[in-house]
């Protein structure tokens, strides 16, 4: 084509900053909670106070002058009637061709598609939501989370957010991929293969469904993607780590052996450390993590993927853990973190609500940082901020927290070019990081974390606060670490 790269580059562009208008005049009010004010500009380079750029991806569209015309065209269309009629962002509920694999009270399982014509890149998200591990506490857990357990209630309609967003603002690197939201509704950690039976009662089929959902999907255009992102949060991001090469098996086994499966696995990393006080296994919350997944994936019928089966035999559950599972998973992934992460704690039973944590408990908070530290130092492309917290990606703040200064987003982004270099046999790009780990010690010692707020009063708490809060002593810490407190004070408001 005579018309140049750079000239569609342009055009692209100015139809972006349109549409992201149009969007914002439909959609203003759109996120239940207001957005925080960020401690510095979301965005910026990593080196020196150039402005942060997301350079246009062609990756959807490469070599192929006719899909990038219908991209810009289905985009021009789309912005037509902006000013007549509300634009649909919307994901639409679609059940399962195959009825026979169902959520665990038999209800027909299903998943939540946008499609945007012309992109050949498509994201598949598995939601969290912890898991039970015999009958007791999965009734339990049917009585007060059935939608957790059944489809019967499903909206027939869901509003993506963070990275599930078809907003450039809020979502400034895959706002144009076709979307999938997989409701989790399986209770096995999307590991499950196993129809309800009478002794059990109910069916652990999670790890079906994401089976049955690609394939649905290949009738619905991802025949003909490029990238699929297999992406999910908390007990979701345990499941990609689990069934990224299956999938990426699946689509080979039916010939779809151009498709670049990739995962992306948000606070799934969970660690098989011993608890703070140990406890009567009775529920999810109380049960050390070890015991509970050796118990869950009996009840499950648990699926591991099969190299990691192999390294663990007899003890299956070792794969269930992020350290443990990840130097056997072929496929690429990006993990992200929070290296004080609420749920593990939870299990540790750390409580930090109520009463100041004691000084034992201040250290193995500590500890449980270190610890998070070291297994992830060999993951290539992470994300690990020093926050107490838990799932980030879906979150309206995830393009506001950095590290080192760099934003997720942006990491994501780098890691998507690296890939696609290395497939080309070029050099990886400059100034591009995708390994990010925070190096300071405590909890929200990074400035840029997402707000505390008090769940007593519900007013926010800077970091001093909440350190306060939880029984930090200032003057102790210091003579610890040998030096004058209000130094120490004021290392700790920067984040340093």
């Amino acid at each position: 084509m005579g018309i140049s790269r750079m000239v569609w580059s342009l055009l692209l562009l100015v139809l972006m900053q349109s549409g992201a208008l149009c969007a914002r005049r439909f959609r203003g009010g759109r996120n239940p909670q207001p957005r925080r004010a960020p401690p510095s500009p979301p965005y910026r380079a990593d080196r020196g106070d150039t402005t942060e750029s997301f350079p246009l991806d062609f990756t959807a569209v490469e070599e192929n002058m006719d899909n990038f015309m219908t991209q810009v065209k289905n985009l021009a269309q789309s912005l037509y009637p902006c000013s007549a009629q509300k634009l649909d962002y919307d994901m639409k509920l679609n059940f399962l061709e195959n009825t026979s694999v169902t959520c665990n009270d038999g209800s027909p399982a299903g998943y939540y598609l946008k499609e945007s014509r012309g992109s050949r890149r498509w994201l598949i998200f598995l939601e969290g939501g912890w898991y039970c591990f015999n009958k007791e506490n999965c009734d339990s857990r049917y009585e007060t989370m059935r939608r957790l357990m059944s489809s019967s209630k499903w909206a027939q309609t869901k509003t993506g957010t963070g990275i599930l967003s078809p907003l450039p603002e809020e979502n400034p690197h895959w706002w144009n991929a076709n979307m999938v939201f997989i409701p989790y509704c399986s209770s096995d950690v999307w590991s499950g293969a196993t129809a309800k039976t009478e002794q059990s009662g109910y069916a652990f089929m999670g790890s079906l469904i994401i089976q049955e959902v690609v394939k649905d999907l290949l009738n619905k255009g991802l025949d003909n993607a490029k990238v699929l992102l297999l992406a999910g949060s908390s007990a979701g991001g345990t499941g990609v780590l689990l069934n990224v090469d299956h999938v990426a098996e699946l689509l080979e086994g039916l010939g779809h052996t151009g498709i670049q499966v990739r995962g992306l696995s948000d606070s799934g990393w969970f660690l098989d450390n011993k608890q703070y006080h140990c406890t009567d296994c009775v529920d999810t919350v109380s049960c050390a993590p070890t015991e509970t997944i050796k118990r869950g994936i009996k009840y499950w019928g648990g699926v591991v993927p099969e190299r990691c089966r192999q390294a663990h035999q007899g003890e299956e559950w070792n794969c269930f853990f992020g350290y443990r599972v990840f130097p056997s998973i072929k496929s690429p992934v990006f993990v992200v973190q929070w290296l004080f992460d609420e749920a593990q704690l939870t299990v540790d039973n750390i409580q930090l609500t109520g009463q100041p944590v004691q000084e034992g408990q201040w250290r193995y908070i500590q500890n449980l940082g270190i610890e998070l530290r070291n297994t992830l130092k060999d993951v290539p492309a992470m994300f690990a901020p020093a926050c107490l917290a838990h799932e980030v990606i879906t979150r309206n703040y995830w393009i506001d927290v950095q590290v080192k200064g760099t934003s997720l987003p942006r990491a994501l982004h780098c890691w998507d070019r690296s890939l696609h270099d290395n497939r080309n046999n070029k050099a990886p790009p400059k100034g591009c990081p995708v390994h990010l780990i925070d190096s300071c010690p405590w909890p929200h010692c990074n400035p840029t974390c997402p707000t505390i707020r008090d769940q007593f009063t519900g007013q926010e708490m800077n970091v001093i606060q909440f350190l306060m809060h939880m029984g930090f002593d200032v003057q102790r810490m210091a003579q610890q670490q040998g030096m004058d407190p209000s130094k120490l004070l004021g290392m700790l408001s920067s984040g340093s």
